[in-house]
């Protein structure tokens, strides 16, 4: 082959010029989304002393408290042990609040430090900035939940020897994506981190330590009974709680159903409000 004919077929193996404003992407953008995911996973990753091992140990001391306080003298909840019980409540909570902490700092860090444009401007649509937003929030819930898991499987007294492991996945899958859908509202609405930290403080926080993580909702009064009912988080709690003791005090198929639907409709929500871009852009 001589030099003409060389240099003819390296020019044709030179990828095409688009004209501006041509859809090249044309279905999903799986690169974008996949390089954003990292990018999350890697920034909660580079700090995992705080943002994985000590939510780990603050919940593992709930554990030790509840357990020296409350647990004595053989006492039992739903049949079995009282630190049996509240073990996989506490791992779920974990996984929670952590999830909700994830999602509810990217784009609120990117108004406060005027990097926003970081999110917004890639080829990516606002569903692939979800995907990607939810995606890193529930690794970190499952980070979190992993390294309880190992903490509690070796604190003595303690068994969360998984009986239902799809019930473990389902819920926590579930649940992670319920506080990781509420974190991306809040960063969306949020304009300071106040305002994330009054999310975290009046709404996240009461409504997972109000949801039967430390009790069972069968001994309170009737109509704290339907309060409980009527909190998201108590079916999460509950039915991840059903994962490792098969036993529950909520009904584990409306629970499956009511945090579904919970999904689906916080997701078209955050999806709405990304497409408009309402207090995203100007």
């Amino acid at each position: 082959m001589n030099d003409q004919s060389k240099i003819a077929a390296s020019v044709s193996e030179i990828p095409p010029f688009h004209e501006p404003g041509e859809m090249v992407i044309r279905n999903v953008n799986w690169a974008g989304a996949r390089a954003l995911y990292v990018k999350e996973v890697r920034r909660f990753m580079k700090v995992q002393l705080q943002t994985i091992w000590a939510p780990a140990v603050t919940t593992l001391m709930f554990l030790v408290i509840f357990t020296v306080a409350l647990g004595g003298a053989g006492r039992q909840v739903l049949g079995v042990p009282f630190a049996d019980f509240i073990a996989p409540g506490l791992m779920i909570m974990g996984m929670m609040n952590n999830a909700f902490a994830n999602s509810s700092f990217s784009l609120l860090a990117g108004k406060i430090q005027g990097t926003l444009i970081d999110y917004l401007m890639p080829p990516l649509s606002s569903s692939e900035l979800l995907l990607a937003l939810v995606g890193a929030a529930v690794t970190r819930a499952f980070a979190v939940g992993l390294a309880l898991w190992g903490a509690m499987a070796l604190w003595p007294g303690v068994h969360v020897t998984p009986a239902h492991p799809w019930a473990i996945l389902w819920f926590g899958l579930m649940g992670a994506g319920l506080t990781a859908f509420i974190g991306v509202l809040t960063s969306i609405w949020a304009e300071k981190f106040d305002h994330a930290a009054a999310i975290t403080n009046f709404v996240i926080g009461p409504m997972t330590l109000l949801s039967g993580t430390f009790y069972s909702i069968d001994r309170l009064a009737p109509a704290f009974r339907a309060i409980s009912h009527a909190n998201p988080f108590f079916y999460a709690i509950s039915g991840f709680r059903y994962g490792f003791v098969a036993a529950s005090d909520g009904d584990v198929a409306v629970g499956s159903i009511v945090l579904l639907t919970l999904n689906i409709a916080l997701g078209v929500l955050c999806y709405t409000l990304l497409k408009k871009g309402w207090k995203l852009k100007a």
